[in-house]
């Protein structure tokens, strides 16, 4: 049960070009941004960190800059966003092959060493207290260049904000983000269902 439900997206008129982005990644506007459109300057500018992030001339591949989100969601215990990096990954272009083994990442053939170390990272820089030590720092940087870990560590600083966001809201999980984790778990389960990212 939501703690604040998602309002209509005609509730705001003027936000209609910050939905329209989301619409282009996701295919719909996300919950989240909807519950939050009560403060439109919060959803303008989380539109542009968005955006910024998640920037198509970037370096990192846009694909597993959301498998990185994940990470970051994961290690906050945030279901709403896992589900929701698990599609974004699948629209650009991850393989559901790939998806169903990020499970087990460090242990994947489809995993590179490269990619290891960049969600070993993402699942240190998200941790609380912050869990990246110099030593993995300086392994990361054998791999990806400074340009991109930047890159990679701002989805995860971009997560942090929407991971409280939507546990604290309890945002209810659309239909098609669940769709996707739920088969990328197999029968391992999936318990976010309709009820939100919190799940309780």
């Amino acid at each position: 049960m939501p703690r604040l439900s998602p309002l209509p997206p005609d509730t705001t008129p003027e936000l209609q070009p910050h939905f329209d982005f989301f619409l282009t990644t996701l295919g719909f506007t996300p919950n989240s941004v909807l519950t939050m459109q009560r403060k439109p300057k919060l959803v303008q500018a989380l539109a542009q960190l968005n955006a910024a992030a998640m920037d198509p001339e970037g370096e990192v591949d846009l694909g597993f800059r959301r498998l990185v989100g994940h990470m970051a969601s994961k290690a906050s215990g945030c279901l709403y966003c896992q589900a929701h990096t698990l599609l974004g990954a699948k629209n650009f272009g991850v393989s559901e092959e790939k998806l169903v083994a990020l499970w087990d990442y460090a242990k994947s053939p489809l995993y590179s060493v490269k990619e290891r170390l960049a969600l070993d990272f993402a699942l240190a820089a998200a941790a609380q207290p912050n869990a990246v030590t110099d030593e993995q720092f300086e392994q990361l940087r054998q791999h990806w260049s400074d340009t991109e870990i930047v890159e990679i560590l701002g989805v995860v600083a971009m997560f942090g904000f929407l991971n409280r966001w939507n546990d604290t809201m309890a945002t209810p999980l659309e239909a098609v983000p669940d769709a996707v984790a739920g088969k990328a778990a197999g029968d391992r389960g999936w318990s976010a269902g309709k009820h939100g990212s919190a799940g309780r």
